[in-house]
């Protein structure tokens, strides 16, 4: 079983979010409408919309889960109402302008799953003037959190593993955000909303969210825990919050900072992040101050501190450097020279696959390479 299908099984199996979007769909898509599902998967926002009475649903998806949809539609009797389009929906046209746009590329914190970037696009490019969205804003939730169990994640570098020192590596464990399910015993203050995200207007291409928290009990702090809730319609609400009575099977994310910090109740932590989410680079700045506006510690970290970049890349990306294709290269760009509206596919590989010996020990492996790169950028 592919490892992707069975990615949408979960998404599937989880009856919160299925039962939210159904019911959110029903409310926002009238009889006669013509919606976009982007990033359809297996199409199930969409299906919600041809039961809701859509005329017409587009459905773009990017990956080889379009064939799944089509079958999954014929099996439901909804081919004659769904057009299917393979692509990245910022590099695709649609033939008319749509009434509901829906969407579930939320990610874990509310925008990490490209949900900003590709509602923004489509609701310039596809949508009708007064056309709606679902979801139509997601909100940003933070709180500080004591996590043991995931902090030492982060200490495990220091632990001599094998009997080598890998503590060059903690710097990058520390400036990483982790996926992790929270539960109410991991916070150690209410949470607060950091962002609302109006997903009808144009989102800035920075977040700059601030919050400031007292500590409602005492306890280890060794991070800033995030997730989001999202309005699906005006009467539904979608969250990953472990708060939520009816939370989806979706995890948070976990913001470590470098070493514990011990809390007493009554303390303040005081949490600033600059999100960059087309990057998804996000830096966090937490301070904690304790009686009589005392500081106790301050930390920074960034996702960009916890990239790996390898000196070679970073030495291709300076201004003063001379590329020159590689022979793989060279190969990629013999098949878009031959990609000319003539030539087969056969002819192409037979082509490549005698301009270039040294790369292929068959035909089979030629041809193989020029698919790659013929079902990425023909027509």
């Amino acid at each position: 079983m592919s490892l992707i299908v069975d990615e949408h099984r979960e998404y599937l199996a989880d009856r919160v979010r299925t039962s939210a979007f159904c019911e959110a769909i029903g409310e926002v898509v009238k009889p006669g409408d013509v919606v976009l599902d982007l990033g359809a998967g297996t199409g199930i926002l969409g299906l919600f919309a041809c039961r809701a009475g859509a005329k017409r649903v587009y459905f773009i998806e990017e990956g080889g889960m379009i064939e799944l949809a089509r079958a999954i539609c014929r099996a439901n009797g909804f081919q004659d109402r769904v057009v299917f389009i393979k692509g990245l929906s910022t590099r695709v046209e649609l033939p008319e302008r749509v009434d509901v746009i829906v969407a579930d590329q939320i990610g874990r914190f509310g925008f990490e799953a490209g949900l900003l970037e590709y509602f923004g696009d489509a609701r310039s490019r596809f949508m009708k003037p007064g056309g709606r969205l679902v979801p139509s804003c997601v909100d940003l939730w933070v709180a500080p959190v004591g996590c043991p169990e995931i902090f030492a994640q982060v200490e495990f570098w220091n632990d001599s593993p094998a009997g080598f020192d890998f503590r060059p590596a903690r710097s990058w464990a520390a400036n990483t955000g982790y996926p992790v399910k929270f539960g109410p015993e991991h916070l150690l203050s209410d949470p607060v909303s950091v962002a609302s995200l109006d997903l009808s207007i144009a989102t800035p291409t920075s977040l700059s969210l601030e919050a400031s928290v007292v500590a409602t009990r005492a306890g280890n702090l060794h991070g800033i825990g995030g997730w989001f809730s999202a309005r699906l319609s005006k009467s539904v609400t979608m969250s990953n919050s472990p708060l939520a009575t009816c939370s989806i099977n979706r995890r948070n994310v976990f913001f470590p900072i470098d070493r514990p910090v011990g809390l007493e109740k009554g303390d303040r932590v005081r949490i600033k992040m600059q999100i960059l989410p087309s990057e998804l680079v996000v830096t966090w700045e937490v301070e904690v101050w304790g009686e009589a506006d005392t500081r106790k510690a301050r930390f920074t970290h960034s996702t960009f501190h916890g990239m790996l970049l390898c000196k070679e890349d970073l030495e291709r990306t300076q201004p003063h450097f001379i590329p020159k294709l590689s022979p793989w290269g060279e190969a990629r760009r013999s098949i878009l020279n031959l990609c000319d509206g003539r030539r087969t596919l056969a002819e192409i590989e037979q082509e490549v696959y005698r301009h270039h010996p040294e790369l292929f020990r068959s035909l089979g492996e030629a041809a193989a390479f020029v698919a790659e790169v013929i079902t990425r950028y023909s027509l």
